[in-house]
């Protein structure tokens, strides 16, 4: 059962986010407005692991939400710019941590019903400390967490942010069980 699209209005275009009212009928006849976010670009993210089953996070603090939580490294694809490249990028800038092996995991839709933003998610092996992170706005710590832990962080309310927890609980409820850890 496909929405038939009858026309679009572009409220509002950034390099972040476009704000479109799409002219929309359902199967069965109703008809309506529908918002939709368009955003120009992708987004990546990565479960970075160790040898000694940890992972490494991020703890920030989120004005939209007025949060703090433990976050993957994560961010926005650059135009011209591969998934794979992106992650790496992020990694590094986020952390000071240079991965090594980077493998893919899933892509997904965090919001289907109203964006058309797409992730691309990893797994990285092997970093190498670098330094202190580029950005340091990012975060307050860095820290590698016992991916042990990581169940009961999320149970706490401790990783707010939904493309960290889907990661993460991605990686260590199917990626793992289906032997794909490395």
């Amino acid at each position: 059962m496909r929405w038939t699209v009858h026309g679009r209005r572009t409220m509002y275009e950034s390099a972040w986010v476009d704000v479109h009212l799409d002219d929309v009928e359902v199967p069965g006849g109703d008809r309506f407005e529908h918002h939709v976010l368009d955003m120009p670009r992708g987004s990546v993210g990565a479960v970075v692991v160790d040898d000694r089953d940890r992972t490494l996070l991020l703890h920030r603090h989120r004005f939209i939400t007025d949060k703090w939580g433990w976050e993957v490294p994560a961010g926005w694809i650059d135009p011209g710019e591969v998934p794979e490249t992106a992650v790496r990028r992020e990694i590094e800038e986020e952390t000071g941590w240079c991965p090594g092996r980077i493998d893919p995991m899933i892509g997904y839709n965090p919001l289907a019903g109203i964006s058309t933003l797409h992730f691309s998610t990893f797994v990285a092996r092997d970093a190498k400390y670098l330094g202190p992170p580029a950005d340091a706005a990012e975060s307050d710590t860095v820290q590698w967490i016992p991916l042990a832990d990581v169940p009961g962080l999320a149970a706490a309310g401790q990783i707010p942010d939904g493309p960290s927890l889907l990661m993460l609980s991605y990686y260590l409820g199917i990626h793992r069980s289906q032997g794909d850890d490395g």
